[in-house]
């Protein structure tokens, strides 16, 4: 076998534990020495970037200091000399009297050159010290010469006189040279225009090279006290540069002063600073000093107070740029660069010895290591099984007791592991209540029952917030069934228990239960005999956590209760606004109901007979008891004036009063005929005998139209001849039937009759007018079986109108009142039920809600409506919908538009229906036996109504 097969496989089988572990052991202390090797590289470099840094800050603070100590007398001599006369003096003689206050300024302070005063009128007057060749070369003095005084001043009315006027040292006048070239004009001078920027405050420029003694110095100026004159005093700067070579670091370190400019104002060696240029110097720029690592600091910008770490010119270095406090306002830096390598030299070795002691100490260790590593792989194994059982999805902890290590925390992680498990176990148990549990009760009991067991409580009750007060609902343990079921709620506390005698004492824990919306829904009351983990912090958040989401369930099913009620209420409200709508109708809607859940509620119970396989759950039920409510919503779009139709002629009104008028018309024309024949000379008795005759004909005929406007009879073909005939009669109508006509009707008469007759017209006592017939138009409902915009399943057939009005068409109805096409309105409220409620978005568990409310009018033979339903195609619960809406509707008293029946009537005509295949047989005779409709009829018949039922007479009705 190949070394890459054998890689494979143990790819695939993976490593034994202990191996791991072991190989972690060693693979840490490698890890750990080599972390410490690198955190002791890195915490060298850091410490050497520290401890440079701030060595690079106390090099800048001397630098600092040590200006200061050059400035400080000066200063002090610009506020003293600020006050002196020689400010004010306007004549050069007065001048050269104060001259030996300047002298005396140079002789106390070595490192100043010159003092001198420029005044407001562009005099000027100067002393200094002759000290310097170069200044004895410029100026040639005399022999014995020490100090010079140059002056100029503007006589009145004269030109500009300047002279050099020479002391020697002990203040001896050696001579004075006029200097008629001499023009200097202090006040265009930077040193003079600083100080009168900034009154009473002392200027300081940038270094610079004296013109004079070429020399590296400085000036500072300031105002005198009456503002006429600037006093200003230059300072040389000549052991700056000696300064900075002491303030090396190493051998290697580079220092440099920077002007604003990039100027180098100060090197310890300043040989390759100074440019010569005629009679003077110029500084050299940093770019041309050759010093690398002082050119990286300059375009490099300092990022920070720390030393930069940089490369330059192949060498490791650090360095950094600070600002001069003295010339902080001129832009003057000090730069300071070290070798890194030099920084260093000692640390390098301290770090290979350290790394010598690393490697022992690793060498050492590594056995101990793996040793250790066997053995807490070893342990680790021997749990494998249980991390196995876990990941099986098997939580059951006792499956996996007892010890499995001598080591006490391999051991604990045992034990940690069946109590996790077990916690998870009832955590699932949990859940599974509050997802599968829709009664309160039993939710609350089964879920406290698993929240004392996994908190390892020993008590536990719920109690349920409801006007001001707690209400237990669920207990668990002896403990809280001491505390009171009921309690006024209002120091967010449960009352305690009294602790018993003997008997070990309890903590009692109370969380409040509430919504999303902070509304207190109730109260966890949990006993616990103060264990360590009860006392730990996670325990309270634990006990928040798992008393919000029993909070969240609680208001889940209440809500759910709400919605229910509230749906309901709102299908009742439907039912009774139905009711309320037409007397016609009564308490049918609220009836049906209770007859069929009476009816389905016997079934359900019946464990023998045709029925006992019938069930119904409490889902089920009230799937059954929403259709049953809804099951003529569609009323509502119904006409009143068809549903309250209780006679043949009645639109919104009885039109038998419109032909009873016309019989009127009659009546008084016979009566017209009769004086009019007696006027034309007729005998009398002949005219009132053919009078009276009229009149009886007119009577016998109005009260026949009358009587069969009543719809009580069945009409024989010979009844519906003398309609036609009595109808035939004309009579003389005058005025226009157009006039005081509804814009819809006036459109629908001029439709059917564009033609106006002239008046008086001869018109029929009764007819059929075409305005009566009115067309389907565009509200053509689509419950024809082949309509395209069918989609419910309808079958139905459509009368040829939407309505017909026509007085013979009504008078005509060989049974009831209602036309063709009333009785399609009023079997409409079917479809209308069906399609209102398939169109409402029912959940899953009340899918069938529609089929319930709208199947109560199919048959058996598959000639009901709107569908026409076969048999095969009918549940039992259709079946009952159909028989109990057929038994309300005989037996009801509330209808003003029938007597109503017995009920031995009625059960016989549902008998016959059954014969007919409308109702189902087994159901009838199941209902005949349960004494279901003995119950409903005490409940809602007039006790006239009830009278002797023979159940045999009527089974022998039923076929077999």
């Amino acid at each position: 076998m190949d070394i890459i097969t054998r890689l494979t496989m143990l790819r695939r089988a993976g490593l034994p534990f202990k191996s791991v572990i072991s190989m972690m052991g060693v693979a840490c202390i490698l890890t750990g020495a080599l972390i410490v090797y690198l955190v002791g590289q890195a915490g060298t470099t850091q410490a050497v970037l520290s401890l440079t840094s701030t060595k690079f800050h106390d090099v800048g603070n001397l630098m600092s200091e040590q200006m200061g100590r050059v400035l400080e007398p000066v200063q002090a001599t610009l506020r003293q000399l600020s006050f002196d006369p020689l400010t004010t003096d306007t004549q050069v003689d007065e001048r050269l009297a104060r001259a030996f206050v300047l002298i005396e300024e140079l002789k106390a302070n070595p490192l100043v050159t010159a003092l001198y005063v420029g005044h407001a009128s562009g005099d000027f007057f100067l002393a200094r010290r002759l000290d310097a060749s170069d200044a004895q070369r410029r100026f040639l003095p005399p022999a014995d010469a020490v100090y010079l005084i140059q002056s100029m001043s503007h006589p009145a009315g004269g030109a500009p006189l300047g002279e050099f006027i020479f002391y020697d040292a002990q203040l001896d006048l050696l001579e004075r040279r006029p200097q008629p070239d001499y023009a200097f004009d202090p006040r265009i001078r930077p040193w003079y225009q600083a100080a009168v920027q900034a009154p009473g405050v002392p200027a300081l420029s940038p270094p610079y090279v004296f013109f004079t003694t070429q020399q590296i110095g400085l000036t500072l100026s300031q105002t005198s006290r009456s503002g006429g004159a600037v006093i200003g005093v230059d300072v040389t700067l000549s052991d700056l540069a000696s300064y900075l070579g002491k303030l090396k670091l190493t051998p290697g370190t580079e220092l440099a002063l920077l002007g604003p400019d990039n100027q180098v104002l100060a090197y310890p060696d300043m040989s390759r600073v100074l440019i010569p240029g005629g009679d003077t110097f110029d500084f050299r720029k940093i770019d041309d000093l050759g010093a690398p690592s002082l050119l990286h600091l300059v375009n490099t910008p300092q990022g920070g107070s720390d030393a930069q770490d940089f490369e330059a010119a192949g060498q490791r270095w650090l360095g950094m740029t600070l600002p001069i406090a003295t010339w902080k306002n001129q832009g003057v830096r000090l730069l300071m660069s070290a070798p890194y390598q030099e920084l260093t030299q000692d640390i390098s070795q301290m770090q290979r010895r350290t790394l010598l002691y690393i490697v022992i100490a690793v060498l050492a260790f590594l056995p101990l290591g793996w040793w250790g590593g066997n053995l807490i792989g070893r342990s680790l194994g021997r749990l494998t099984q249980r991390t196995q059982a876990i990941r099986s999805f098997d939580f059951k902890a006792h499956a996996h007791a007892g010890p499995v290590s001598v080591v006490r925390e391999v051991a604990e992680l045992s034990r940690d592991m069946d109590a996790m498990a077990d916690t998870i176990n009832c955590f699932l148990a949990i859940s599974q209540h509050l997802a599968t549990e829709t009664d309160m009760s039993r939710m609350l009991q089964a879920v406290l029952h698993e929240v004392v067991h996994a908190t390892q409580c020993v008590s536990g009750a719920v109690y349920l917030y409801q006007d001001g007060s707690m209400q237990r609902s669920a207990l668990e343990g002896e403990h809280c069934a001491r505390l009171p079921s009921q309690f006024r709620y209002v120091a967010a506390q449960a009352p305690r228990v009294a602790a018993q005698a003997g008997a070990p004492r309890l903590e009692q824990v109370d969380l409040e239960l509430r919504d999303r919306s902070g509304q207190l829904q109730g109260l966890l009351v949990l006993a616990h005999q103060g264990m360590a983990t009860h006392a730990d912090d996670g325990f309270s958040v634990f006990m928040a956590q798992l008393s919000g989401m029993l909070a969240i369930s609680i208001e889940t099913r209440q809500l759910i209760d709400a919605q229910k009620s509230l749906l309901d209420g709102v299908i009742r409200l439907m039912a009774d606004a139905v009711d309320a709508k037409s007397p016609y109708t009564g308490g049918h809607c609220q009836r049906v109901p209770e007859l069929a859940l009476l009816l389905a509620d016997q079934m359900n119970r019946e464990t023998a007979g045709p029925y006992s396989g019938f069930c119904m759950d409490a889902a089920q039920r009230y799937e059954f008891y929403l259709g049953a409510w809804l099951h003529d919503c569609g009323k509502v779009t119904s006409p009143e004036h068809i549903i309250d139709k209780g006679t043949k002629l009645e639109t919104i009104y009885n039109r038998i009063h419109e032909v009873r008028m016309r019989f009127e018309v009659l009546w008084r024309d016979a009566e017209i005929a009769h004086r009019d024949r007696l006027l034309a000379g007729q005998p009398v008795d002949a005219s009132t005998a053919t009078l009276q005759a009229r009149h009886r004909e007119l009577s016998d005929d109005f009260a026949y139209v009358a009587q069969c406007n009543i719809g009580g009879e069945v009409l024989a073909d010979a009844a519906v001849e003398r309609i036609e005939r009595i109808g035939a009669q004309g009579w003389v109508r005058h005025f226009d039937n157009r006039l005081g006509l509804a814009i819809g009707e006036l459109r629908q008469l001029e439709a059917t009759q564009p033609d106006v007759p002239a008046m008086p017209v001869m018109e029929p006592l009764l007819s059929n007018r075409p305005e009566h017939a009115i067309a389907w138009g565009t509200d053509k409902p689509p419950v024809e079986k082949h309509d395209p915009a069918n989609h419910y399943g309808f079958d139905m057939q459509l009368p040829p109108h939407r309505q017909n009005m026509g007085e013979l068409h009504n008078l005509s109805i060989r049974r009831g009142t209602l036309t063709a096409e009333d009785r399609f309105r009023i079997n409409d409220h079917v479809v209308q039920t069906y399609i209102m409620l398939r169109n409402l978005p029912w959940p899953q568990n009340l899918a069938k809600v529609p089929e319930i409310a709208a199947t109560h009018h199919e048959r058996l033979d598959g000639n009901g409506y709107p569908r026409r339903l076969s048999a095969s195609e009918l549940t039992t619960a259709d079946r009952i919908m159909t028989l109990a809406d057929v038994f309300e509707a005989l037996t009801a008293a509330d209808r003003p538009y029938k007597e109503p029946k017995r009920l031995s009537e009625s059960l016989r005509i549902m008998a016959l229906m059954c014969k007919d295949n409308h109702l189902d047989v087994a159901l009838f005779r199941y209902f005949l036996q349960s004494d279901i409709w003995r119950v409903f009829a005490q409940r809602h018949m007039h006790p006239s109504q009830i009278d002797t039922v023979d159940i045999a007479a009527l089974e022998a009705l039923l076929p077999a």
